[in-house]
């Protein structure tokens, strides 16, 4: 009798699903030129993804965008006709009951949500997803491939049960059970990108999964800013961020300065400030995999050394993100006492963000891979605006960052305080080597995202 009850109710759940599934074949069939592009995560944060939706606008498909809405987009991607967001729910984790209750009722929420938004839209020649995260989006974006006719493409960005594993430790439950999964389940797609070779030549021979290596690249919006640009930035910053105002006010009432720049209102013309600040930007998202006390060291050495009687410049630091070590990471800046140094974590607008990188003298990354595999994309968003870059070593690094040629590679504070005291030696010194950098950067013409994806990715998607 229960059993009778339990098949019922599974069928009673089912129909509905059914029908909708048959409507939407007799309604519409496959739309060969629509495209669902998903990310388990915010669309806002996202940029990979992004910059797929708009290639793949640019090429004449219509695309729909599923993920959570919590920060603003790119302008470029909302005034696009042809790409349509919608927004997906983000469950918070349950206030009660053990942790592994918790984030399984989170999974079968995400799971249920998915698939009804999926079944929800005009059924698409493919689904775009983003993993990680891929649980259980690599299985709900099957299926609902399979219900509909669309194919199933992964882009690989890292795996998700490495970056699991770093909270809880690569031998728990809950990371082997996510890796058997994101094994299992990589294997149904018809398509997978990545994005190092490493990872291509990884998921070959220990997943069994064939991937395009389709490397990160910056989008056209990532170049060096115009002085006047630099300075509108400046002072808009300077409103909220007071790295940011000038320490004296000009004489001149007709003069509006900012720390780094002055403009002449009666002219126009803009020029950097004497004796200005070194500008120095990192971002993250505040997780495990980065470091940041890394560079807190780092600042706390070069504090020493301008205390010491070294001729360097004061710093400016600003680490842009969000993210879930914001605040602890936040307390241990506010314990420093930088006399020197101004250290502030602004969260820039999409359009703000790009101009700041151009505006710098120098980046900082201080990722390191969970899995190895995987690229820093801020990295390649710097390289973008010629900004040069010190970045912490790891497995793959050398396929982005070219010690001494468009930066350097670190493995500690001691080196990165090193690096800093040699790169702003006589700041700003035309001659030296962090104007050699950016010479480097310009002279290498990168290959920008949507012609590199014209070259890789449109072949895949019309020969199939």
């Amino acid at each position: 009798m229960a059993a009778s009850c339990v098949a019922l109710l599974a069928l009673a759940l089912a129909l509905p699903l059914l029908l909708l599934v048959a409507w939407k074949r007799w309604r519409w069939g496959r739309a060969a030129r629509h495209v669902i592009v998903v990310v388990l995560g915010d669309v806002g944060r996202s940029p990979r993804m992004q910059y797929h939706a708009l290639s793949l606008a640019k090429r004449g498909f219509s695309v729909t965008f599923l993920g959570f809405c919590t920060s603003k987009p790119h302008d470029e991607l909302l005034q696009s006709d042809r790409i349509r967001i919608v927004r997906l729910t983000e469950l918070q984790r349950l206030a009660v009951g053990p942790h592994v209750l918790q984030y399984g009722v989170k999974v079968v929420f995400q799971a249920v949500h998915l698939l009804w938004k999926l079944m929800c839209r005009k059924p698409a020649a493919y689904i775009f997803l983003q993993n990680p995260p891929g649980l259980p989006a690599i299985a709900v974006c099957w299926f609902a491939g399979c219900l509909c006719g669309s194919k199933l493409v992964i882009d690989w960005h890292n795996y998700g049960y490495s970056i699991m594993g770093l909270v809880h430790g690569p031998g728990h439950p809950l990371v082997l059970l996510a890796k058997w999964y994101e094994k299992l389940c990589g294997r149904l797609s018809h398509l997978n990108l990545c994005v190092t070779n490493a990872m291509r030549e990884d998921l070959a021979e220990n997943w069994g999964i064939k991937a395009v290596t389709v490397y990160d690249k910056p989008a056209s919006f990532f170049k060096e800013t115009p002085l006047d640009l630099q300075h509108q930035l400046f002072m808009k910053l300077s409103r909220t961020y007071s790295a940011f105002r000038a320490c004296s006010e000009p004489s001149d009432p007709g003069m509006e300065r900012s720390a780094f720049t002055e403009r002449d209102a009666q002219s126009g013309t803009v020029t950097r400030l004497p004796g200005r600040p070194a500008l120095l930007v990192s971002s993250t998202s505040w997780t495990e995999d980065e470091d940041f006390s890394i560079l807190l060291a780092a600042l706390e050495k070069f504090e020493q050394l301008i205390d010491d009687g070294e001729r360097l410049p004061p710093l400016v630091c600003v680490i842009t993100g969000k993210g879930p070590l914001k605040e602890y990471y936040s307390h241990l800046i506010c314990q420093k006492h930088f006399q020197h140094i101004q250290v502030c974590t602004p969260w820039l607008e999409a359009e703000d963000y790009p101009l700041l990188l151009g505006s710098a003298d120098l980046g900082v990354c201080l990722h390191r891979s969970s899995s190895g595999l995987d690229l820093p994309m801020k990295v390649v968003d710097m390289f973008g605006c010629c900004l040069p870059v010190c970045a912490v070593n790891f497995q793959c690094l050398h396929e982005l960052v070219k010690h001494e040629e468009n930066g350097l590679v670190f493995e500690d504070s001691e080196e990165l305080a090193a690096q800093l005291q040699m790169l702003f030696s006589k700041f700003p010194d035309p001659a030296g080597k962090l104007n050699q950098f950016c010479k480097n950067l310009r002279e290498s013409e990168q290959l920008r995202w949507d012609e590199s994806w014209k070259q890789t990715v449109l072949p895949l998607i019309t020969d199939t």
